[in-house]
C-alpha cells in the first residue's frame, strides 16, 4: 500500500511540474487535459490513506513500537506529501467545479496512542451529480433565435446616431455619444461604490456580532475537552460546508468567461445556481444535525467550534465580496480608459470617415457589444449582491440559534456547579473524619511501639539482677561504642519527638527513633552489667547503679510516650545523663598501658630510624668480624663459600644503610614541605597514621637486618641452614619495600630524594638476589663434595637403600605438607594479631613477644614489629592530642 501511494504521489508531482504556474493553466484546454487524470488519483489516495491509517493502528496493537519505527517514518513522509497535493489541487478552479477534495488534519495520527483511532475521520471525496437535462435553468438574458422586426432599422438608427448624417454635423453627434457613454460609466461607478459601501456596512455588522460571540465563547472555553469523537464528525461536516461555500464563492470567478461569449456566462450562471441549491441543502442538513447534537453533553464544544467556523466563513465571504467589488471597479476603470482611448482614436479618424467607413461600422458594433457586456455584468453583480444578502440572513439565523444553545448550556452549567458545591462539602466532611482517624492510628502505632520498647527495657533491667547473667562478660571498648550509639539515638529521639508535636499526622520518624533507642539503651544496660562482671568492685557497683538509673528513666520516658496528655511535656533528654555516666565509666575501665600520645610520635620516628641505622651498622661490623673469623677457621671450598656469602650480605647491608639514609632525607623533605607554619611534632601528630607506618617499617628493617646477621653467623659456624639465610633475605627485601611504600605516600612524585629512594630499593632487591644466588651456589658446592659411593654395593643393598629413600621421600613430603599448613596458620594468626594490635580494643589475654634468650652473645636489636593500620582512623581529624596504640617488643 505504501508503494501504491508513492506511485500516485509521483504521478501528481510529475503533472504539477509540467504546468506553468505563472498563468491560470486550469482554465486552458491544454492544462485541463493534464489535470484530468488527477481526479482518479485524488479518489485513490483518499481510500489508500484511510486503509493505511487503520492498518497502522492494527499493527501497533500487535507489534512493539520500536519494530514499526520505519513504517511510521514512511507514513509521515507520505502524509505531508498527500496533504500538499490536496491543498494545491483544491486551489485550482478546474477541480472546484468537478470534485470536492477533502482536507487532511494538520498533523499525522499518533499511532502510539490507541484512542487516537477514534479521532480519525475518513476523508470523503464528493463528485457533484450533473444536473438533469429536463431541468433547464432560467436564462438571465432572453435570447431569441428569430431576429426582431425592424432590426435593420435599429442598426441604421444606431449607425446614424453614431456617425451622424452625411450633411456635415458628424462631429457634434459623436461628442454627444461620448458624453452619453461617460454618463453611463459614471452611473456604473456610482452603483459599484454603493455596493462597496453596503458590503462594508455588512462587514461592520458581522464584526460586531463576531465580537459579541467571542465574548460569550470565552466563558465556555473551559468545557471544550468533552466528546472529541463527535466533535471531529461535526468538524468534518462543517469543513464540507465550508468547501461547498468556497466553491460557490470561487464560481463567481467564472464571470471572466462571460467577456468572450454569452453562452459561457449562461452556463456559469446555471452551475452557480446548482451550487447554491446544494449549499442551501447542505446548510439545512447541518442545522438539523446541530439541533440533534445540542441535546448531548458536548454541546458547548460543538457550539464553540461552529461559531468559530461561521465567523471564519463570514469573514472570508466579506473579504471575497470586497475583493470582487474592487476587482469590478478596477475592470470598469480599465474599460473606461480603454473606451476613452478608442474614442480619441475615432476622433482622429473622423477626417477620413469616407475612407474608413467599414472600420467605423465595426468599431460601432464593438461599442454596442461592450455596452451589452457591461449591462450583463451589472445584472450579475446585482444577483451576486442579493445572494450575499440571503447568505447573511442565513448566517444571522444560525448565530441566533447558537446563542439560544449557549444560554441553555449556561443554565445546565449553573445546575452542575450547585451539585459540585454540595459534593465538595460532603468530601470536606469525609476528609476531616479521615484526618482524625489518621491521627488516632498514628498515636496507636506510637503507643504500641512505646509499649514494645518498654518491654525490651524491662527485660534489659531484669538482666541486672539475673544470676544467670553473671557468666556474661564484655569489654569496656564495646560498652563505650554502645553507649555512644545510644546517645546519638537520644538526639534522634528528641528530633522525632519535636517533629511529631509539630505534625501529629506523621509519627514515622518518632517510631523509628524510639525503636532504635530502645534496642541501643537495652544493649547498653546489658553490656554495662556484663562489663561490670570483670571490673573492680567500686567501678562495677557504680556502673551497675548507673545502668539501673538509665533503665528507670527510660521506662518513665516510655510511659509518658504512651499517654496522649503527657506527650507534649515529655523530655527525652533526661536519659542523656545516665548514658553519659555509663560512657565515662566505660572509658575509665579501658586499659591505658599501651597508649602513646601523638605529640611523642615525632620523637619515636627519629628514635626508631636511629635505632634502625645503628642496627644496620652493627650488622655490617658483625659480618666483617665473621669474615675474619672464617678466614682463620676454614679453608678451601668452605672458605670460598663463606666469603662469597658474607660479601653478598655485606653488600646487602650497605645497600640497606644507603636506603635508610635516603628515606630519612625524604622524610625530612616531606615534613618541611607539608608542615607549613606548624612544628615537626604537630605535623607527625596530624599525620599519625603515616607516622605509625614509618615506625612499623623502620622496625621491620632493623629486625630483618638482625635476623640476617644471625642466620649468616649460623651458616658460617655450620649450626644453621642455608634456607634460613634465604628466608631472611626475602624478609629484609619485603621490609625495605614496606619502608619505601611508607615514604612514597606523602612524597612529591617529582622529588629528587624519591628517585634516589627508588634506585636504592632496586639496589636492595639486586643485593637480595645476590645473597640468595650465592647461598644456593655455596649449598650446591658443599653438597657436591658428599657424592655417594656406590662401589661395593650389591643389588640387594641398592634395592634396600632405594626403598629406604622412597620411605624418606614420602615422610618428607608429608612433613612438607604439614609445615605448609602450619605456615599458613602462622601467617593467618600474624594478620589477626596485627589487626588486633592496630585497633583500640586490646585483648587482655594476648601473648606478648617471646623474650630473647639469655645466652645470646649478640647485642639486642629491634624485633620484628606487629603494627597494623588502625581501622578507626579518620584522615580529616583536626590537629590535637590523640592516643595511639602501639606494641613495644
Amino acid at each position: 500500500m505504501f508503494d501504491y501511494m508513492d506511485c500516485e504521489l509521483k504521478l501528481s508531482e510529475s503533472v504539477f511540474r509540467q504546468l506553468n504556474t505563472a498563468i491560470a493553466v486550469s482554465q486552458m484546454s491544454s492544462g485541463q487535459c493534464r489535470l484530468a487524470p488527477l481526479i482518479q488519483v485524488i479518489q485513490d489516495c483518499s481510500h489508500l490513506y484511510h486503509y493505511t491509517v487503520k492498518l497502522m493502528f492494527k499493527l501497533h496493537s500487535c507489534l512493539p513500537a520500536d519494530t514499526l519505527q520505519g513504517h511510521r517514518d514512511r507514513f509521515h513522509e507520505q502524509f505531508h506529501s498527500l496533504r500538499n497535493f490536496f491543498r494545491r489541487a483544491s486551489d485550482m478552479l478546474y477541480f472546484k467545479r468537478l470534485i470536492q477534495i477533502p482536507r487532511l488534519p494538520e498533523g499525522p495520527p499518533n499511532f502510539l496512542r490507541a484512542s487516537a483511532l477514534a479521532e480519525h475521520i475518513k476523508p470523503v471525496v464528493v463528485i457533484p451529480e450533473e444536473a438533469s437535462e429536463d431541468e433547464e435553468p432560467e436564462n438571465l438574458i432572453e435570447i431569441s433565435t428569430d431576429p426582431p422586426t425592424g432590426e435593420s432599422a435599429v442598426v441604421a438608427d444606431v449607425f446614424e446616431q453614431t456617425f451622424g448624417p452625411p450633411n456635415g454635423s458628424m462631429k457634434d453627434d459623436r461628442d454627444l455619444q461620448i458624453e452619453t457613454l461617460k454618463r453611463e460609466v459614471e452611473t456604473l461607478r456610482a452603483e459599484l461604490e454603493k455596493i462597496k459601501l453596503e458590503a462594508q456596512h455588512y462587514i461592520s455588522q458581522l464584526k460586531g456580532q463576531v465580537n459579541s460571540l467571542e465574548a460569550e465563547l470565552e466563558e465556555q472555553r473551559k468545557q471544550k475537552q468533552k466528546a472529541l469523537v463527535d466533535n471531529e464528525q461535526l468538524r468534518h461536516e462543517l469543513a464540507q460546508l465550508r468547501a461547498a461555500q468556497q466553491d460557490g464563492v470561487r464560481n463567481q470567478g467564472l464571470r471572466k468567461e462571460a467577456e468572450s461569449t454569452a453562452s459561457a456566462t449562461e452556463l456559469r450562471y446555471n452551475k452557480l445556481k446548482e451550487k447554491h441549491s446544494e449549499l442551501i441543502n447542505t446548510h439545512a442538513e447541518l442545522l438539523r444535525k446541530n439541533a440533534d447534537t445540542a441535546k448531548q453533553l458536548t454541546v458547548t464544544q460543538q457550539s464553540q467550534e461552529e461559531v468559530a467556523r461561521v465567523k471564519e466563513q463570514l469573514a472570508f465571504q466579506m473579504e471575497q465580496v470586497k475583493r470582487e467589488s474592487e476587482m469590478k471597479l478596477e475592470e470598469q476603470s480599465d474599460q473606461l480608459e480603454k473606451l476613452r482611448r478608442e474614442l480619441e482614436a475615432k476622433a482622429g479618424e473622423l477626417e477620413h470617415v469616407q475612407e474608413a467607413l467599414g472600420r467605423t461600422e465595426q468599431s460601432g458594433s464593438e461599442l454596442s457589444s461592450r455596452l451589452d457586456t457591461l449591462s450583463a455584468e451589472k445584472d450579475t453583480l446585482s444577483s451576486a449582491l442579493r445572494q450575499r444578502e440571503a447568505e447573511l440572513q442565513e448566517a444571522e439565523s444560525l448565530v441566533r440559534e447558537k446563542e439560544a444553545a449557549l444560554s441553555q448550556e449556561q443554565q445546565r452549567s449553573a445546575r452542575e456547579w450547585d451539585e459540585l458545591q454540595g459534593q465538595l462539602a460532603h468530601k470536606e466532611s469525609q476528609e476531616q473524619a479521615l484526618r482524625q482517624r489518621l491521627l488516632d492510628e498514628q498515636f496507636a502505632v506510637l503507643r504500641g511501639t512505646a509499649a514494645e520498647a518498654e518491654r525490651i527495657l524491662q527485660d534489659a533491667v531484669g538482666k541486672l539482677d539475673d544470676p544467670l547473667h553473671l557468666r556474661c562478660t564484655s569489654s569496656p571498648d564495646y560498652l563505650v561504642s554502645r553507649a555512644q550509639a545510644a546517645l546519638d539515638a537520644v538526639s534522634a529521639l528528641e528530633s522525632g519527638h519535636a517533629q511529631y508535636l509539630t505534625s501529629p499526622a506523621d509519627a514515622s520518624t518518632l517510631v523509628a527513633a524510639l525503636t532504635k533507642f530502645s534496642h541501643l539503651a537495652a544493649d547498653t544496660i546489658v553490656h554495662g552489667a556484663a562489663t561490670a562482671h570483670l571490673a573492680p568492685t567500686d567501678p562495677a557497683d557504680r556502673l551497675v547503679d548507673t545502668c539501673r538509673e538509665c533503665g528507670a528513666r527510660a521506662l518513665v520516658l516510655m510511659g509518658q510516650l504512651q499517654d496522649r496528655q503527657a506527650l507534649p511535656q515529655t523530655q527525652p533528654g533526661l536519659v542523656r545523663g545516665p548514658l553519659q555516666g555509663v560512657l565515662q565509666l566505660g572509658q575509665e575501665l579501658k586499659p591505658k598501658s599501651l597508649d602513646v600520645r601523638q605529640e611523642e610520635l615525632g620523637a619515636m620516628v627519629d628514635k626508631e630510624m636511629a635505632a634502625t641505622s645503628a642496627a644496620i651498622e652493627d650488622a655490617v661490623r658483625r659480618i666483617e668480624d665473621m669474615m675474619n673469623q672464617a678466614r682463620h677457621a676454614s679453608s678451601g671450598v668452605k672458605l670460598e663459600v663463606n666469603e662469597r656469602i658474607l660479601n653478598s650480605c655485606t653488600d646487602l647491608m650497605k645497600a640497606i644503610r644507603l636506603l635508610v639514609t635516603t628515606s630519612t632525607s625524604l622524610q625530612k623533605e616531606i615534613v618541611e614541605s607539608g608542615r607549613g607554619a606548624a612544628t615537626q611534632q604537630e605535623f607527625y601528630a596530624k599525620n599519625s597514621r603515616w607516622t605509625e607506618g614509618l615506625i612499623s617499617a623502620s622496625k621491620a628493617v632493623g629486625w630483618g637486618a638482625t635476623q640476617l646477621v644471625e642466620s649468616a653467623d649460623k651458616v658460617v659456624l655450620h649450626t644453621g641452614k642455608y634456607e634460613e639465610l634465604i628466608v631472611c633475605s626475602h624478609e629484609i627485601a619485603a621490609s625495605t619495600a614496606q619502608l619505601v611504600a611508607a615514604s612514597k605516600v606523602k612524597a612529591d612524585k617529582h622529588s629528587r630524594h624519591l628517585g634516589r629512594l627508588q634506585e636504592c630499593s632496586r639496589s636492595v632487591n639486586e643485593m637480595t638476589a645476590n645473597v640468595v644466588a650465592s647461598t644456593k651456589s655455596g649449598q650446591e658446592q658443599i653438597e657436591d663434595r658428599d657424592t655417594m659411593d656406590f662401589s661395593g654395593l650389591s643389588l640387594i643393598k641398592l634395592k634396600k637403600q632405594e626403598m629406604e629413600t622412597q620411605v624418606r621421600v614420602l615422610e618428607l613430603e608429608k612433613t612438607l605438607e604439614a609445615e605448609r599448613m602450619r605456615l599458613g596458620e602462622l601467617r593467618k594468626q600474624h594478620y589477626v594479631l596485627a589487626g588486633a594490635v592496630g585497633t583500640p580494643e586490646e585483648e587482655p589475654g594476648r601473648p606478648s613477644a617471646a623474650p630473647r634468650s639469655a645466652d645470646s652473645q649478640k647485642p639486642p636489636l629491634a624485633q620484628k614489629p606487629c603494627v597494623a593500620p588502625r581501622q578507626d582512623y579518620q584522615f580529616d581529624k583536626k590537629d590535637g592530642v590523640h592516643p595511639t596504640q602501639l606494641v613495644n617488643y
